[in-house]
């Protein structure tokens, strides 16, 4: 193998693209939802109808085991964090103290404004009485993943927080034990061994469990899953509140001649270690790095536990290294790519961090590498992909939070504005507005 097949080239120097071809011609992947609704919706039907007993018998088909019961009994989570590794249980312990310090900055204040006397507009932040936390099995084990949902919505002051991730048949139909132990180093006393499309759907709608103890529906579902717990998502979305469609995962470096080959390599196939469909994309204003970075791709991908899965990541359509010709160009071509996760490793890295506009987290330097913020920076890792990073922002506090006005006005206060309101309300044709309006100064 040659390092050239790992990483196909994309050069746009001497080219002005616009934004439109810059999306065009981006190394990109991703999945298509819609090709599975067709098989997400059945599952979300009977299990509508079925409940409990529905979710139970779809996890006996795609995950091997049939759990006695939805919730985790309380002994097994209080058994997973007594022989969790002390190791493991210290990184968590970090994980959640950062994660709680950065996401306890994050909360809004409620607000009074008076817009003119005797007249004022409130906004009070009122959190989701209940969510539904998915924490995805799959190739990996995700207790990063409950710290990152967790931790945002007890902030914001949830009352009611269940986390849902898959039976496992190894261990007897429960969850992953690291799972069920970062949920109880939380504090979380509700878990669910149920996954997939499935679990959404039972999150969604609720039901009795085996033992007749009500699951109670949630109003908001977040967390990332694969396609077809995204497809689940999309069907429930307006039954229930989520946070994003996720697609795979991606991460794009700005780099520039400064930029260390071994250090920008790494962090190329630390990303591609999740999936075959994860996307690794350098950006660069260096021939000579993108040289060395092959090369450097090369020998350390021997050396990956996930040999294989990385390999096909990095030869993927979605993965890939763009030239360009300045920096500047560098940063309209990210913004163009929108990146769930972009590196800079430039010189002045913080002044070109500063510029960009559109990613889901920003690691700034040689020393911030993504995996820094997967666990232990303190910044949340559920971000937006796909590049929705356009328009949408990472889980935060805010996500558990409905802003909802109070509008207070005196007689006089509505005096002062009421022709207004009858003017527009007229020109509107909706004469019983205004009407609304006039009746309390006059006589109908």
């Amino acid at each position: 193998m040659t390092a050239r097949t790992e990483l196909r080239r994309v050069d746009l120097r001497g080219s002005s693209p616009s934004t439109t071809e810059l999306r065009s011609v981006l190394p990109r992947g991703g999945v298509d939802v819609n090709s599975v609704l067709h098989l997400v919706t059945p599952i979300v039907d009977t299990v509508r109808e079925r409940g409990a007993d529905a979710a139970l018998d779809y996890g006996q088909q795609f995950d091997g085991v049939r759990p006695e019961t939805v919730r985790v009994p309380a002994e097994a989570l209080d058994r997973a964090l007594a022989e969790l590794d002390p190791d493991v249980r210290a990184a968590l312990e970090v994980s959640i103290e950062r994660s709680r310090i950065v996401h306890g900055d994050q909360r809004r204040s409620d607000t009074v404004t008076e817009v003119v006397p005797g007249g004022t507009v409130a906004e009070k932040w009122v959190p989701v009485d209940r969510v539904g936390l998915y924490v995805p099995g799959g190739n990996a084990v995700y207790p990063s993943s409950v710290v990152m949902n967790v931790v945002p919505a007890q902030v914001a002051g949830v009352s009611s927080l269940v986390v849902a991730s898959p039976p496992q048949a190894e261990f007897g139909g429960l969850p992953h034990p690291t799972i069920l132990a970062a949920a109880a180093l939380l504090g979380v006393e509700e878990v669910w061994a149920v996954g997939g499309a499935q679990s959404v759907a039972l999150l969604t709608y609720g039901g009795r469990d085996t033992d007749g103890a009500e699951l109670a529906p949630v109003d908001m579902i977040t967390g990332p899953g694969n396609i077809y717990v995204t497809a689940a998502k999309r069907l429930c979305r307006g039954v229930v509140g989520i946070d994003s469609e996720a697609g795979p995962t991606e991460i794009a470096i700005l780099a520039d001649d400064t930029a260390d080959p071994t250090h920008v390599a790494a962090d190329l196939i630390s990303q591609a270690e999740h999936d075959v469909l994860a996307a690794s994309v350098l950006v660069t204003t260096s021939p000579e790095l993108a040289d060395a970075v092959d090369a450097a791709v090369a020998e350390q991908i021997g050396r990956t536990k996930h040999v294989d899965r990385v390999r096909t990541a990095l030869a993927g359509e979605q993965s890939g290294i763009v030239l360009v010709d300045t920096i500047d160009d560098g940063i309209r071509t990210v913004d163009a790519y929108a990146a769930e996760h972009l590196e800079i490793q430039t010189r002045d890295a913080s002044d070109v961090a500063a510029r960009v506009r559109s990613a889901g987290a920003i690691f700034v330097g040689p020393w911030a590498p993504v995996s820094l913020g997967d666990y232990c920076a303190g910044s949340n890792h559920v971000l937006p992909t796909a590049g929705c990073a356009r328009h949408s922002s990472g889980l935060s506090v805010q996500t558990f939070l409905r802003g909802i006005h109070i509008v207070d006005y005196s007689r006089d206060a509505l005096a002062d504005v009421a022709t207004h309101v009858v003017a527009l309300a007229n020109a509107e044709d909706l004469p019983a507005h205004g009407d609304a309006v006039r009746v309390r100064f006059e006589a109908l």
